[in-house]
């Protein structure tokens, strides 16, 4: 039996959306990286900050690199198995 939860409800998977926008904007570099690779501008960024198209991108992004993930999973200790949850929640919502 899996230790891990099959499932996050809307609000689980929207704070940690914004734990990792908020992981992201704590660093210039990322928060760049992040805007060049989807077109985003920051106007819109700040705009759409909790809606659940814009959290999934954010969470979408961190999935897509495995090196971020890591050190998001472990500065926030969560499970990266987690991210594919919440993602998977708020790309539905779309």
């Amino acid at each position: 039996m899996s230790k891990f939860p099959k499932a996050l409800s809307r609000d689980e998977a929207e704070t940690l959306g914004l734990n990792t926008l908020q992981f992201l904007a704590g660093d210039p570099a990322r928060l760049g990286r992040f805007l060049a690779l989807t077109g985003i501008g920051p106007a819109e960024l700040k705009a759409s900050a909790g809606e659940p198209h814009l959290l999934a991108a954010v969470l979408d992004h961190l999935l897509g690199d495995e090196s971020l993930l890591l050190v998001f999973s472990a500065e926030y200790r969560v499970r990266p198995e987690l991210i594919v949850l919440a993602h998977r929640k708020l790309a539905d919502q779309t």
